[in-house]
Protein backbone atom coordinates (compact mmCIF):
# COMPACT_ATOMS: atom_id res chain seq x y z
CA UNK A 1 0.00 0.00 0.00
CA UNK A 2 1.69 3.04 -1.20
CA UNK A 3 2.74 5.53 2.09
CA UNK A 4 0.55 8.71 0.11
CA UNK A 5 -2.86 8.83 1.10
CA UNK A 6 -5.19 8.13 -1.57
CA UNK A 7 -7.60 10.56 -3.16
CA UNK A 8 -10.81 8.43 -3.15
CA UNK A 9 -11.82 4.93 -1.28
CA UNK A 10 -14.37 3.01 -1.92
CA UNK A 11 -16.53 1.50 0.63
CA UNK A 12 -18.38 -1.91 0.16
CA UNK A 13 -20.08 -3.35 3.34
CA UNK A 14 -20.65 -6.75 3.23
CA UNK A 15 -22.69 -9.76 4.91
CA UNK A 16 -22.50 -13.74 3.82
CA UNK A 17 -21.56 -12.54 0.12
CA UNK A 18 -18.42 -15.47 -0.12
CA UNK A 19 -19.93 -15.81 -3.47
CA UNK A 20 -19.69 -11.72 -4.88
CA UNK A 21 -16.14 -11.05 -3.31
CA UNK A 22 -13.88 -11.66 -6.30
CA UNK A 23 -16.06 -11.01 -9.15
CA UNK A 24 -16.68 -7.65 -7.67
CA UNK A 25 -13.47 -6.72 -6.50
CA UNK A 26 -12.34 -7.26 -9.65
CA UNK A 27 -14.65 -5.16 -11.66
CA UNK A 28 -13.77 -2.39 -9.01
CA UNK A 29 -10.11 -2.18 -9.98
CA UNK A 30 -11.43 -2.29 -13.77
CA UNK A 31 -13.25 0.35 -13.22
CA UNK A 32 -10.90 2.49 -12.01
CA UNK A 33 -7.78 1.33 -13.17
CA UNK A 34 -7.54 3.59 -16.25
CA UNK A 35 -8.19 6.66 -13.65
CA UNK A 36 -5.43 8.45 -12.97
CA UNK A 37 -6.80 8.85 -9.45
CA UNK A 38 -5.11 7.26 -6.49
CA UNK A 39 -8.17 4.64 -4.85
CA UNK A 40 -8.46 2.23 -1.82
CA UNK A 41 -10.80 0.06 -1.54
CA UNK A 42 -12.31 -0.98 1.52
CA UNK A 43 -14.31 -3.63 2.52
CA UNK A 44 -16.49 -4.34 5.74
CA UNK A 45 -17.42 -7.66 6.81
CA UNK A 46 -20.57 -7.15 8.80
CA UNK A 47 -20.07 -10.21 10.95
CA UNK A 48 -20.17 -12.30 8.02
CA UNK A 49 -21.19 -16.12 9.12
CA UNK A 50 -19.93 -17.78 5.54
CA UNK A 51 -16.51 -17.83 3.55
CA UNK A 52 -16.59 -14.28 3.45
CA UNK A 53 -13.67 -13.34 5.77
CA UNK A 54 -11.05 -16.17 4.45
CA UNK A 55 -11.95 -14.70 0.88
CA UNK A 56 -11.13 -11.02 1.75
CA UNK A 57 -7.94 -12.26 3.66
CA UNK A 58 -7.10 -14.33 0.29
CA UNK A 59 -7.73 -11.43 -1.93
CA UNK A 60 -5.41 -9.01 -0.09
CA UNK A 61 -2.64 -11.11 -2.11
CA UNK A 62 -4.05 -10.60 -5.18
CA UNK A 63 -5.72 -7.09 -4.72
CA UNK A 64 -2.79 -4.57 -3.00
CA UNK A 65 -5.78 -1.39 -2.67
CA UNK A 66 -7.31 -3.95 -0.65
CA UNK A 67 -8.06 -2.82 3.27
CA UNK A 68 -10.23 -4.85 5.23
CA UNK A 69 -12.61 -3.74 8.41
CA UNK A 70 -14.28 -6.86 10.32
CA UNK A 71 -17.24 -6.55 12.88
CA UNK A 72 -17.63 -8.74 15.25
CA UNK A 73 -21.19 -9.51 14.96
CA UNK A 74 -23.67 -8.14 12.14
CA UNK A 75 -24.60 -4.58 13.29
CA UNK A 76 -26.73 -3.22 9.85
CA UNK A 77 -25.64 -1.38 6.51
CA UNK A 78 -25.20 2.19 8.19
CA UNK A 79 -22.99 1.17 11.05
CA UNK A 80 -20.72 -0.99 8.65
CA UNK A 81 -20.61 1.89 6.26
CA UNK A 82 -19.66 4.17 9.21
CA UNK A 83 -16.78 1.83 10.11
CA UNK A 84 -15.75 1.66 6.28
CA UNK A 85 -15.38 5.89 6.04
CA UNK A 86 -13.79 5.73 9.46
CA UNK A 87 -11.41 3.62 8.19
CA UNK A 88 -11.25 5.00 5.07
CA UNK A 89 -8.02 7.28 3.88
CA UNK A 90 -9.62 9.29 0.69
CA UNK A 91 -10.96 12.41 0.91
CA UNK A 92 -13.93 11.19 -1.24
CA UNK A 93 -15.98 8.05 -0.44
CA UNK A 94 -17.77 6.21 -3.20
CA UNK A 95 -20.27 3.45 -1.94
CA UNK A 96 -22.03 0.22 -3.37
CA UNK A 97 -23.65 -2.87 -2.36
CA UNK A 98 -21.74 -5.71 -1.76
CA UNK A 99 -23.98 -7.63 -4.13
CA UNK A 100 -23.23 -6.89 -7.16
CA UNK A 101 -26.25 -4.92 -8.54
CA UNK A 102 -24.48 -1.63 -8.37
CA UNK A 103 -22.24 -1.89 -11.64
CA UNK A 104 -18.48 -0.24 -10.33
CA UNK A 105 -18.00 0.97 -13.97
CA UNK A 106 -20.69 3.94 -12.91
CA UNK A 107 -18.12 4.79 -10.71
CA UNK A 108 -16.30 7.16 -12.97
CA UNK A 109 -19.62 8.73 -13.98
CA UNK A 110 -19.92 10.15 -10.54
CA UNK A 111 -16.74 11.31 -9.86
CA UNK A 112 -17.32 13.70 -13.16
CA UNK A 113 -20.33 14.87 -11.97
CA UNK A 114 -18.49 16.65 -8.93
CA UNK A 115 -18.66 20.54 -9.69
CA UNK A 116 -15.76 21.83 -9.89
CA UNK A 117 -13.75 24.48 -7.06
CA UNK A 118 -17.52 23.39 -4.88
CA UNK A 119 -16.20 23.96 -1.44
CA UNK A 120 -17.76 21.69 0.38
CA UNK A 121 -18.94 19.37 -1.97
CA UNK A 122 -22.84 18.13 -3.06
CA UNK A 123 -23.99 14.64 -2.43
CA UNK A 124 -23.26 12.68 -5.60
CA UNK A 125 -26.20 9.88 -5.86
CA UNK A 126 -27.19 7.33 -8.25
CA UNK A 127 -30.63 7.28 -10.02
CA UNK A 128 -31.53 3.49 -11.08
CA UNK A 129 -33.98 4.17 -13.59
CA UNK A 130 -34.40 0.68 -14.60
CA UNK A 131 -34.77 -1.82 -11.37
CA UNK A 132 -33.60 -5.46 -11.81
CA UNK A 133 -35.48 -6.58 -8.70
CA UNK A 134 -38.47 -8.69 -8.24
CA UNK A 135 -42.00 -7.07 -8.42
CA UNK A 136 -42.37 -7.10 -4.50
CA UNK A 137 -39.08 -5.66 -3.89
CA UNK A 138 -39.80 -2.84 -6.84
CA UNK A 139 -43.18 -1.98 -5.75
CA UNK A 140 -42.51 -2.02 -1.98
CA UNK A 141 -39.65 0.17 -3.03
CA UNK A 142 -41.54 2.51 -5.06
CA UNK A 143 -44.06 3.17 -1.59
CA UNK A 144 -41.76 4.25 0.33
CA UNK A 145 -39.82 6.35 -2.23
CA UNK A 146 -42.75 7.99 -2.59
CA UNK A 147 -44.04 8.85 1.24
CA UNK A 148 -40.14 9.60 1.83
CA UNK A 149 -40.13 12.01 -0.84
CA UNK A 150 -43.72 13.62 0.44
CA UNK A 151 -43.07 13.63 3.94
CA UNK A 152 -39.07 14.89 4.00
CA UNK A 153 -39.21 16.66 0.44
CA UNK A 154 -35.97 15.77 -0.49
CA UNK A 155 -36.07 16.21 -3.91
CA UNK A 156 -34.62 12.39 -4.66
CA UNK A 157 -36.65 9.95 -6.65
CA UNK A 158 -34.58 7.22 -5.80
CA UNK A 159 -32.67 7.38 -2.35
CA UNK A 160 -32.47 3.59 -1.79
CA UNK A 161 -29.05 3.64 -4.66
CA UNK A 162 -26.20 2.42 -2.30
CA UNK A 163 -24.43 3.91 -5.30
CA UNK A 164 -23.30 7.42 -3.55
CA UNK A 165 -19.78 10.09 -3.61
CA UNK A 166 -19.41 12.54 -1.10
CA UNK A 167 -16.80 13.73 0.93
CA UNK A 168 -15.46 11.69 4.14
CA UNK A 169 -15.59 14.39 6.64
CA UNK A 170 -19.06 16.03 5.56
CA UNK A 171 -20.13 12.68 6.04
CA UNK A 172 -18.95 12.00 9.84
CA UNK A 173 -20.33 15.37 10.55
CA UNK A 174 -24.14 14.07 9.82
CA UNK A 175 -26.14 12.98 12.78
CA UNK A 176 -26.02 9.10 12.97
CA UNK A 177 -28.58 6.55 13.75
CA UNK A 178 -29.02 2.85 12.06
CA UNK A 179 -30.50 3.00 8.43
CA UNK A 180 -29.03 6.10 8.25
CA UNK A 181 -27.35 5.40 4.76
CA UNK A 182 -31.01 5.46 3.73
CA UNK A 183 -31.80 9.27 3.82
CA UNK A 184 -28.45 10.46 2.95
CA UNK A 185 -30.01 12.58 0.66
CA UNK A 186 -31.97 14.57 3.19
CA UNK A 187 -29.29 14.31 5.41
CA UNK A 188 -27.22 16.34 3.21
CA UNK A 189 -29.74 18.81 2.22
CA UNK A 190 -30.36 18.86 6.21
CA UNK A 191 -27.02 20.60 6.09
CA UNK A 192 -27.78 23.16 3.06
CA UNK A 193 -25.62 20.71 0.86
CA UNK A 194 -26.55 19.96 -2.47
CA UNK A 195 -27.88 16.98 -4.33
CA UNK A 196 -26.50 15.95 -7.58
CA UNK A 197 -28.41 12.88 -9.08
CA UNK A 198 -27.01 10.32 -11.85
CA UNK A 199 -28.38 7.17 -13.74
CA UNK A 200 -26.57 4.57 -12.65
CA UNK A 201 -26.78 1.01 -14.00
CA UNK A 202 -28.79 -1.78 -11.87
CA UNK A 203 -28.18 -5.56 -12.27
CA UNK A 204 -30.37 -8.46 -11.14
CA UNK A 205 -28.78 -10.53 -7.93
CA UNK A 206 -26.63 -13.31 -9.75
CA UNK A 207 -25.28 -15.30 -6.98
CA UNK A 208 -25.81 -15.29 -3.25
CA UNK A 209 -28.92 -14.43 -1.38
CA UNK A 210 -30.66 -11.40 -0.60
CA UNK A 211 -30.75 -9.80 2.98
CA UNK A 212 -33.95 -7.79 2.48
CA UNK A 213 -37.44 -7.86 2.31
CA UNK A 214 -40.69 -6.07 3.05
CA UNK A 215 -40.66 -5.72 7.08
CA UNK A 216 -36.86 -4.56 6.71
CA UNK A 217 -37.06 -2.76 3.60
CA UNK A 218 -40.64 -0.82 3.82
CA UNK A 219 -41.65 -0.80 7.25
CA UNK A 220 -38.90 -0.17 9.25
CA UNK A 221 -38.02 2.31 6.84
CA UNK A 222 -41.01 4.03 7.34
CA UNK A 223 -40.57 4.50 11.45
CA UNK A 224 -37.11 6.56 10.76
CA UNK A 225 -39.04 8.78 8.34
CA UNK A 226 -40.39 9.98 11.23
CA UNK A 227 -37.12 10.54 13.57
CA UNK A 228 -35.32 12.26 10.07
CA UNK A 229 -38.52 14.51 10.24
CA UNK A 230 -37.81 15.65 13.95
CA UNK A 231 -33.65 15.98 12.99
CA UNK A 232 -35.11 18.71 10.47
CA UNK A 233 -37.21 20.30 12.29
CA UNK A 234 -34.78 21.20 14.77
CA UNK A 235 -31.82 22.33 12.67
CA UNK A 236 -31.05 25.90 12.42
CA UNK A 237 -28.91 27.10 9.43
CA UNK A 238 -26.34 30.23 11.22
CA UNK A 239 -25.33 32.85 8.83
CA UNK A 240 -21.34 33.68 10.02
CA UNK A 241 -21.00 37.35 9.61
CA UNK A 242 -17.32 36.94 10.19
CA UNK A 243 -14.25 33.98 10.35
CA UNK A 244 -11.22 35.15 11.85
Amino acid sequence: MPSEPPTLSVVVPVFNEAENVLPLLAEIEAALAASRMAFEIVYVDDGSRDDTPKLLAEAQTRFPRLRTVRLRRNCGQSTAIREGVKAARGRLIATLDGDGQNDPADIPRLLAALPQGASPLPLVAGLRRKRRDNWLRRVSSRIANALRSRMLKDGTPDTGCSLKLFERETFLELPFFDHMHRFLPALFRRQGLEVVMVDVGHRPRARGVSKYGVMNRLWVGIVDLFGVMWLQRRMTSPEIANKE
